[in-house]
């Protein structure tokens, strides 16, 4: 079920939030107001330390063997909160490796800054999302 609501904006702002709707492709304000809500309650369930979703990503070098044995390694010791790692070949010499984590905020932040801040892993990011139920 939709329920409606009005909001009152200055101007300035709705001029700004009318030209962020254009650039994003949305439809209408309200597909644009829906999205914005639900990341503000996403971040506030990484805040808050509720059971999230986050994606780790790296990038490494193939022939640095010990990363990849480091990676592994950490994926064992919380092995309760990976639930998909995919190993790729970008070239011949570098991969990437996903790894889709689910749990407590505070958990999955720290096991994707031991990740990141592993010797070797040229480059690493942690893509919040959550649970919206």
């Amino acid at each position: 079920m939709i329920q409606r609501f009005t909001t009152s904006l200055e101007t300035d702002l709705l001029v700004k939030f009318d030209h962020f709707i254009r650039r994003r492709k949305y439809n209408n304000r309200s597909e644009a107001i829906r999205d914005l809500i639900r990341r503000a309650i996403l971040t506030d369930a990484w805040t808050g330390n509720r059971e999230v979703v986050g994606v780790v990503t790296l990038v490494f070098g193939h022939h640095q063997h010990t990363v990849q044995d480091r990676i592994a390694d950490i994926q064992h010791d919380h092995h309760a909160l990976v639930i998909s790692t995919t190993h790729i070949h970008l070239t011949h010499d570098e991969c990437l490796e996903v790894i889709i984590l689910r749990g407590p905020a505070s958990r999955i932040k720290a096991v994707a800054d031991q990740l990141i801040a592993l010797r070797g892993v040229k480059d690493g990011a942690l893509t919040t999302t959550g649970l919206t139920g």
